[in-house]
């Protein structure tokens, strides 16, 4: 029964309430300490017989004081494992009957606990006692007569202790003693502990600042000479039993994970038919409620370190630092850039309110990261991206940017699509002014321009550079010196400077004015374009090839073999669209808006396969042959059966009819 072997040690120190507050009060008159000393001797050993001269407050193994050295502080590490042991259940592990020989074997078992519980109570309220009326209101009166240390410093340091001493000196303890006195007629404590356990609830708010405490009391101990010579004075007391105040403060966080022990023994050892049994099994329930408080309270602090943690490694800037935010996930990505073909590294920290894209530091010194974009997560959209180029990609898009980011597995593009939506359904909760713009990660997956309403009021997706060989707007191919490529900062296109020579305020870019193409200044100002300046008629193959893969039977990329496709490339864009499904659009990159080859499909023989190369296939008709060679043959599979289809007259008659595409 070690618990019990413990408390019992703890007893024959402590004696009582009145004995140790006696022998700190006059350890500081000259003398009176020896005398004190003296009583207690005859007290604890009867016939005048002096104990061993080792005395026990002196004893070294037993704690150390603050004189040339440092306190000892209680970790984060030691903190976490108390949480572990609270709810896990591990403080709650009962003791085996019968293997204390210290007590006598009449009393019955249930009255034993009881009488345990008194003493260490009687035990702990003189360290509470020390806690408050010593260290507390001595650092107190030294701050109010020195000023060399606030008062301030020293309140947030023990907290609310005054109101846990006065509940346990005024309340908890008599209710105890007088129960114990009255045991022969009132046989029972569990409706004592029913009417006072819910006042046990104040000990989070203590638990909740026991570590910023600690980190006070040992700046302060360095920072101020008078502050750490009242700190030592009462340590090298006999009352403070040669502990350091650390030691002493820990005291309140152990104490309602003890109740909980001596409380599960009692209702253990208690008689079936016992009359206490129904209301201590309800005051132990009672009991377990407020050691989940006091677990609350320590996750809650855990929380507030690491979000600190968090906060130093970005640079404690003053418009991200806020203790009610909560980290959610955090971890490095790729960013897919949309004019280089590699990705480049970047950090994610997603918050329960904002996400912070954030640049390594090459030399990390204070900061670790420099955020680049603060993206709100009212009002974000997340989803998937099926691009073959770059796997397990997903989008980001909020009002002030739109991201395009890279993970390094499935499994992880899976958690921070996950962990994105999760936030923006709780925004949403929230917030319901913000409801139609959450979108789940599967739904709209094909989007790619801006609805017309939100143009300027969210950062759009930008395509990338490589994804287009002409202007978006005008269809002229662009070359290095004379048609360089440009963005419009409201619809995202790749345009040409002179569909893109104009300016218009965007509201998501605190209404700046910013570069825009002719439709997007149209439809934000207002204002009409010259004629000259309006679009062109339509030629055959100028159909827009987004609308196409978005629509169609097929599409993707192909390889086109053989001269026939002269200075087109060696890999071309193809697409079979819904609306018209007997042709076949080739296109030099995937978001080109003009074909440069269409092949009406009506009447062309289809063949798969030769010897050389199994992925290759042809189209041939009058002299006409067209070679191209696919992935892989599954992909060839497919793009022959959509051809013979489109071949043999067949059109679908449903959305989703016929549907080949990937």
């Amino acid at each position: 029964m070690e618990a019990c072997r413990m408390e019992g040690e703890s007893k024959e120190k402590l004696a009582s309430v009145s004995s140790l507050v006696t022998v700190f009060e006059n350890s500081r008159t000259p003398g009176a300490a020896s005398r004190v000393c003296k009583l207690e001797i005859e007290h604890h050993c009867p016939g005048g017989r002096a104990p061993p001269p080792a005395e026990p407050w002196k004893e070294p193994n037993l704690g150390e004081t603050l004189q040339g050295s440092e306190p000892r502080m209680v970790s984060r590490r030691y903190l976490s494992s108390l949480k572990n042991k609270l709810s896990s259940g591990a403080w709650r592990k009962s003791c085996q009957p019968g293997t204390d020989p210290g007590l006598g074997t009449q009393e019955p078992e249930e009255k034993r606990i009881v009488q345990e519980l008194l003493e260490t109570e009687k035990a702990y309220v003189a360290r509470l006692h020390l806690l408050d009326q010593v260290f507390f209101q001595e650092l107190l009166r030294e701050a109010r007569a020195s000023k060399a240390f606030p008062e301030d410093v020293v309140r947030l340091i023990f907290s609310n202790i005054s109101s846990i001493y006065q509940f346990h000196a005024q309340f908890f303890l008599p209710e105890l003693q007088r129960r114990l006195d009255d045991w022969t007629a009132t046989p029972r404590i569990g409706d004592v502990i029913q009417k006072l356990a819910p006042f046990l609830k104040m000990y989070s708010e203590y638990v909740k600042n026991f570590e910023r405490a600690a980190e006070l009391l040992a700046s302060w101990t360095d920072k101020s000479a008078p502050f750490q010579e009242v700190i030592t004075r009462i340590q090298s007391s006999e009352a403070s039993g040669s502990l350091t105040l650390q030691h002493h403060m820990l005291e309140p966080v152990q104490r309602i994970p003890r109740y909980e022990l001596l409380l599960k023994e009692y209702v253990q050892k208690l008689p079936a038919q016992a009359p206490d049994r129904a209301d201590a099994q309800k005051a132990l329930d009672m009991i377990f409620l407020a050691a989940q408080h006091s677990n609350a309270a320590i996750t809650e602090m855990e929380r507030l370190q690491d979000l600190w943690d968090v906060y130093q490694r970005l640079g404690l800037e003053d418009d991200i630092v806020d203790p009610s935010n909560t980290l959610l996930r955090e971890g490095p990505v790729l960013k897919i850039s949309f004019r280089r073909s590699d990705p480049m590294e970047r950090y994610l920290f997603l918050f329960n309110n904002m996400l912070l894209y954030c640049i390594p530091k090459v030399i990390q010194v204070g900061a670790q990261f420099q955020v680049r974009t603060r993206i709100d997560v009212a009002g974000m959209k997340v989803r998937e991206l099926t691009d073959a180029e770059f796997p397990h990609s997903f989008l980001v898009s909020g009002k002030q940017r739109t991201l395009e980011l890279q993970a390094r597995s499935q499994e992880e593009m899976i958690s921070w699509i996950q962990a994105c939506q999760a936030a923006i359904d709780q925004i949403e909760k929230r917030n319901e002014t913000f409801k139609a713009a959450v979108q789940g990660p599967e739904g709209d997956t094909q989007e790619q321009e801006l609805q017309s309403e939100e143009l300027g009021l969210r950062a759009p997706q930008w395509v990338r550079d490589k994804m287009v060989t002409m202007c978006m707007r005008c269809r002229e191919p662009f070359n290095a010196l004379m048609r360089r490529r440009h963005h419009c900062r409201a619809c995202g296109y790749v345009v040409c400077a002179k569909c893109s020579d104009y300016r218009a305020e965007l509201k998501y870019d605190g209404n700046r004015p910013n570069r825009v193409c002719f439709h997007c200044y149209t439809f934000l100002t207002g204002n009409v374009l010259r004629e000259d300046k309006e679009d062109k008629k339509r030629g055959i193959l100028e159909k827009g090839s987004t609308t196409g893969s978005e629509q169609s039977i097929m599409c993707g990329f192909l390889q086109l073999v053989g001269d026939k496709w002269g200075k087109s490339g060696p890999r071309g864009w193809c697409v079979i669209p819904r609306d018209d499904p007997l042709v076949l659009y080739v296109y030099a990159a995937p978001q080109d808006m003009r074909a440069h080859t269409s092949v009406p499909l009506l009447g062309y023989q289809v063949t798969a396969g030769t010897q050389a190369d199994s992925r290759v296939f042809q189209l041939q008709q009058s002299g006409q042959l067209y070679t191209f060679k696919a992935e892989t043959e599954e992909l060839r599979d497919r793009w022959v059966k959509a051809m013979e289809r489109a071949a043999s007259g067949w059109s679908p008659r449903g959305p989703s009819d016929g549907d080949l595409s990937d």
